[in-house]
């Protein structure tokens, strides 16, 4: 007989296609969510994060897992260190390169005597060329710089150190700052090694070598004073003269230390630029026309 109450699906066998561990249907997920939606959804955020790496930008991180923070970018320096450290850097360059010039090619000197007025005046600054004598030889005319080792000046006296001498020593050391030490002369040279200077011929004028000389450097202020003398520079040293010779200890003054010449190796070098005040700014002559028609000495 046919029965009346419809009949109950037997569940699926252990086993059987269709059945899991817990006798649930395979497509059937708690909550409603079949498996196959849940394999869809894992493929998608797959191919996202795929996608999303291949791209370079940043992926979802996986359900359950916790991603890494972000590296924090460091902090720019502020202004003022980037300005200070540039300073910094200018000053170093410019005390290296004072430093080298002052060494190898020129110096700064201060002039605290009028021994070569006009051409120098009391507090003028000068840059003195350090490439002559040696490797360029000097000439007549040329208006040099040489260390007191003959005695010429007298001893000044140490000078109290104030707080910040060392300062300035520093400065005058890398070159910023002109020499003002009072143990350096500034002369004109007249006569070279093998020279016969003698002073003067019967119009008061110099004669070099058998040749006088019109000295148009001299200071024209005052004529000057007839001081007789002559004499043959030695090898290795010069005859040197101030162009304010009325008041000028050159080596004139001093002919009875070792004749009055000075030494080459004393010699730091050429006068070559006035460079303080601005007004007298200008380069400095050794008036080549003044000796043109002297002979080579012995």
């Amino acid at each position: 007989m046919p029965e009346n109450n419809a009949r109950t699906p037997e569940p699926p066998r252990d086993g059987a296609p269709g059945a899991d561990a817990d006798g649930m249907s395979a497509n059937t997920i708690s909550g409603g969510r079949t498996s196959d939606d849940v394999i869809a959804e894992d493929v998608t955020a797959n191919r996202g994060d795929s996608d999303d790496v291949a791209v370079g930008s940043p992926s979802a991180p996986p359900s359950g897992r916790r991603s890494a923070a972000p590296p924090t970018a460091p902090a720019a320096p502020s202004q003022l260190f980037v300005w200070l450290k540039e300073v910094a850097t200018v000053v170093v360059i410019a005390v290296v390169l004072s430093f080298l010039i002052k060494t190898f090619l020129f110096r700064a000197f201060y002039i605290p005597s009028e021994s070569m007025v006009s051409t120098l005046d009391v507090n003028d600054r000068i840059f003195v060329n350090l490439l002559v004598p040696e490797p360029f030889s000097l000439s007549r005319g040329d208006v040099v710089v040489f260390r007191d080792t003959k005695g010429w000046l007298s001893t000044v006296p140490d000078e109290a150190k104030g707080p910040f001498t060392w300062v300035q020593d520093g400065l005058t050391f890398v070159g910023l700052l002109p020499d003002n030490s009072e143990q350096h002369l500034v002369k004109r040279v007249i006569g070279l090694p093998g020279d016969e200077v003698i002073c003067c011929d019967d119009g008061g004028r110099l004669t070099v070598n058998g040749s006088p000389i019109d000295e148009t450097y001299v200071n024209g202020a005052e004529e000057p004073q007839i001081r007789a003398f002559d004499v043959v520079v030695p090898e290795g040293k010069v005859w040197v003269m101030g162009d304010n010779r009325n008041h000028s200890a050159d080596s004139r003054s001093h002919m009875e230390s070792d004749g009055g010449f000075v030494d080459l190796v004393d010699v730091e070098g050429k006068a070559a630029v006035i460079a303080w005040p601005l007004n007298r700014i200008t380069v400095l002559d050794n008036y080549p026309a003044v000796f043109r028609n002297v002979p080579a000495g012995g």
